[in-house]
């Protein structure tokens, strides 16, 4: 098969496949990654010639991982679609750093008005957990899962201080092999031999913290400094300070800036030491799932096409998370309701991958690879690109446009639409304002508003006769929408047009963006309306929010 250069190898290329390693979890592992080294599309055919795989074995892996919800198949493409993205979430919630540290780097970056991230090591490179990023026209690009060459970051030597003499050699090798840096997408390829490493190392060790002058890319300056374990003293995590030359020079890093970055890492050592000392003693963990029975009813559905042992296999990713950093086989078969001895090869498997690592007295964890799957494409996905899919099904079923809205100031802004292409339709464009008193988008999201955002709607004009135009009488008809879960409003935007909406919620329960679907009176009465076409959209918006769960556990989904 082969090398993926979309990371660093997960194998040693001398390294014998284990005899009881799973063969078709390989392969499926291979194939999620090619998808997400392509930006998370890619061709059956792509596919293919990608990871070497036969054209019937791609199309098993694709219809399998279909099945379990990380991919969509869209014509003769494979797609991954944000549910991947609960392979990365198992290990960023085991790791718990990202939801002990994350609040402290967003106030950071809003002190400084800079980007911040936080970085763990992988072998010999970094890998980004969290990342509060600043809105410029030049600002940075990586992605929570991206993979960096540590000699070419300010992470990098900080980690390098703990390596041992074969992580030494590994770097070294990995150097000779890759001097341009080709497995690393993340990054521009090297065009010049850069610092001594080894030396930088030895004077970061001596300083206890490190300067990265333009060694990614010109321009891209960044300063790190280690954020320690308090049990062990070993490094934890790296957070660092990133600007651009346009706005910081490296000294001005590092006099005006990593005071202020020390600061933060001391209260973020601090906070990791608190959470010890409140954390249980025991670990817990999760109720058998029920996932092993669901792979033995879905191979007896779909037969040959469904790759029963990948689907298992995958599973066991997902049996780690908060509360569950280091399982046994024992707990692992627990979790996931698989067999021992399935659970035992699945793990074999993973530890050839890289996936998952021993971590003593017969217990293991899963390692920052497993951000490698499907993680970097989809971590900067937003609410629109979430949702159209889900618009282009529904539109599909019930033949009618599907739209999405958020609310800007008093007026609804759509954000994602597919339209049908009936002879008489409702043609509006992406970006297209409405006020939001006036359709049902927009009664939907003032429903869940606070007083102040209703109050400040202005005057409410007759767009129609139908219009409601009374404040007090709108306000009964938002506490309506808010109480039954959908708002109808009928020929009050325009003559001839009803509409139908319902709220789209984030993780916390806020409404965050509305659903709708808009025709002409004459289509169908208002009860035929609700009765058909409510229960449709009602169940879109649950798909968008599962997706919207998912993708936003550990990252931001803008609304827009």
């Amino acid at each position: 098969m082969p090398t993926d250069a979309a990371d660093l190898t997960l194998v040693d290329p001398a390294a014998v496949v284990p005899a009881e390693a799973v063969a078709p979890l390989i392969r499926g592992v291979a194939v999620v990654r090619q998808l997400t080294h392509a930006g998370g599309l890619l061709s059956l055919s792509g596919l293919e010639r990608a990871t070497g795989l036969a054209r019937s074995t791609v199309d098993r892996i694709t219809a399998t991982l279909a099945r379990m919800g990380y991919v969509r198949l869209d014509g003769r493409d494979a797609v991954l679609t944000p549910r991947v993205m609960e392979l990365g979430n198992a290990y960023l919630a085991a790791l718990r750093l990202p939801s002990l540290l994350d609040a402290r780097a967003d106030a950071l970056a809003d002190e400084l008005d800079e980007s911040v991230s936080l970085a763990v090591a992988d072998r010999d490179g970094i890998r980004f957990i969290h990342q509060a990023t600043r809105r410029r026209a030049m600002s940075l690009s990586f992605r929570i899962g991206d993979l960096l060459p540590a000699e070419r970051t300010a992470p990098g030597p900080l980690f390098a201080t703990e390596w041992t003499d074969l992580e030494w050699r590994r770097w070294r090798e990995r150097r000779a092999a890759d001097p341009g840096d080709e497995r690393f997408p993340a990054v521009p390829e090297r065009s010049s031999p850069g610092a001594d490493f080894e030396r930088w190392v030895v004077q970061v060790r001596q300083d206890g913290w490190a300067l990265d002058d333009q060694l990614i890319e010109p321009g891209l300056v960044a300063v790190s400094v280690p954020v320690r374990d308090p049990r062990t003293g070993t490094i934890a995590c790296v957070a660092s300070v990133v600007s651009h030359t346009s706005r910081h020079t490296a000294e001005d890093l590092r006099n005006s800036l990593l005071p202020r970055l020390r600061s933060a890492v001391r209260t973020m050592e601090e906070d990791l030491a608190a959470d010890l000392r409140e954390a249980p003693r025991g670990e817990s963990v999760a109720a058998p799932s029920g996932l092993a029975t669901w792979t033995g009813a879905s191979k007896q559905e779909l037969g040959r096409e469904f790759v029963e042992s990948l689907a298992r296999g995958l599973t066991v990713l997902t049996a780690f998370g908060e509360g569950r950093a280091e399982l046994t086989l024992t707990e692992v078969a627990q979790a996931t309701g698989l067999a021992r001895a399935t659970a035992r090869r699945a793990l074999i498997t993973y530890e050839h991958l890289g996936l998952i690592a021993a971590s003593g007295d017969r217990r293991f964890a899963l390692t920052p690879r497993v951000l490698s799957l499907g993680f970097p494409s989809l971590s900067r996905t937003t609410l629109p690109d979430l949702a159209l899919p889900h618009l282009t099904a529904l539109a599909s079923r019930i033949h009618e446009s599907a739209s999405l809205a958020i609310l800007v100031g008093d007026a609804i802004q759509y954000t994602a639409r597919v339209a049908t292409s009936r002879v008489m339709s409702v043609n509006i464009a992406v970006g297209t304002r409405f006020p939001a008193y006036a359709t049902a988008l927009g009664r939907v999201l003032l429903a869940d508003a606070p007083p102040a955002e209703r109050s400040a709607l202005g005057e409410l004009r007759a767009l129609t006769p139908r219009t409601l135009t009374d404040p007090v009488a709108l306000a009964a008809a938002l506490d309506t929408v808010r109480s039954q879960g959908y708002a109808l409003v009928d020929e009050e935007l325009e003559a001839g047009l009803r509409s139908i909406a319902v709220p789209i919620r984030d993780r916390t329960g806020r409404v965050v963006a509305a659903l709708n679907t808009a025709t002409h009176v004459t289509g169908r009465t208002v009860e035929e309306y609700v009765r058909d076409i409510l229960p449709e959209l009602t169940a879109t918006a649950s798909a968008i929010e599962a997706d919207v769960r998912v993708a936003g556990r550990f990252t931001r989904v803008s609304a827009s």
